[in-house]
Order: structure tokens, then C-alpha cells, then sequence
């Protein structure tokens, strides 16, 4: 018996800090996603996961980031297409450069990190937002059914 092919996306999420505030873009509808959100994107190949999240800031925000904690994973898991999204999540408070004047992705803000949960932003990137910014590395998995637009199953596991 042939096993079904499996997939796999690979991409990046880096948040910037500054001080008590996080650089978080707040995009528009048409680009999907909408609300804010932490810079980041596909890792493309051959670049390592690091490189992929320091090109993503870079092309999303025009800043250029250094000193990467790695965070953790947030991976989804969608047994009706075996396609497994993974999201390598990375905290940064070496950066330099100036802000895009008109950043791709949507406005750029500094975001107070105690208010950013109160912003329009989306479910998954909520979850995950305050495992930034606790000790340690964090693990997510969902496993999303892809019909029914929900999870059926989610881990959220604090890795110390």
C-alpha cells in the first residue's frame, strides 16, 4: 500500500522588541490575514530558517535583525491534504535601520506589548503572541480539519 504524499510548508515569524513595545503590521484585508501581526513569511530554499526570518523582516519592515531567540514552533496539521504548515518563531531586540516609508505588507506600528492583545488581530497569532515573550521555547500543534474550518486537536506545550 502506497503511503499519501506529505507536504510541507515552511515560515518564519520574528517579533522585534523595543523596550515594552513590539513592532506589529497591521494588514489590510486584501492581503489576507488582516489585522496585525509580527513580520515574517516563507522560508525559501535553500536559506535556513534564520535567514529566512532576517529576509522576511528585512523585506516586510527594512530593518535588519540580528541576535535571533529562537521561540518555538506553531505547526498545523491538515489530514484531508497531508500538508503540514510549520511557523518558526523567533524574538529580537538587535535590530537596525530605518522603517519602510511604504512597507509592503501593510502599516507598521510600535505596539505597547501589554495592548497588543486587545488589537484586531487574528486567533492563531493571539494564541501565540504571549509565549513570545515568556521563558523558554514554546510547542503548538494543531491538527486542523480543513472542512469544517476548525481545529480537532491542539497542544500548546511550554518546552523549558
Amino acid at each position: 500500500m502506497t503511503k499519501p504524499k506529505i507536504t510541507y510548508g515552511m515560515y518564519t515569524m520574528c517579533m522585534i522588541r523595543n523596550d515594552d513595545k513590539v513592532l506589529l503590521i497591521n494588514r489590510p484585508d486584501q492581503l489576507g490575514f488582516p489585522g496585525y501581526l509580527g513580520p515574517g513569511g516563507k522560508v525559501e530554499f535553500p536559506e535556513s530558517l534564520s535567514e529566512g526570518a532576517i529576509r522576511e523582516v528585512y523585506e516586510e519592515t527594512g530593518l535588519i535583525v540580528k541576535n535571533l531567540e529562537y521561540k518555538g514552533i506553531d505547526e498545523y496539521v491538515v489530514p484531508q491534504t497531508n500538508y503540514r504548515y510549520m511557523v518558526f518563531n523567533y524574538l529580537t531586540d538587535s535590530y537596525e535601520g530605518e522603517l519602510l516609508a511604504n512597507p509592503p505588507e501593510g502599516e507598521l506600528v510600535w505596539v505597547p506589548i501589554q495592548e497588543a492583545m486587545d488589537l484586531p488581530i487574528q486567533p492563531w497569532f493571539k494564541r501565540r503572541f504571549p509565549l513570545y515573550f515568556e521563558e523558554g521555547t514554546f510547542e503548538i500543534s494543531i491538527v486542523w480539519d480543513e472542512d469544517g474550518q476548525k481545529p480537532i486537536e491542539e497542544k500548546i506545550r511550554n518546552l523549558r
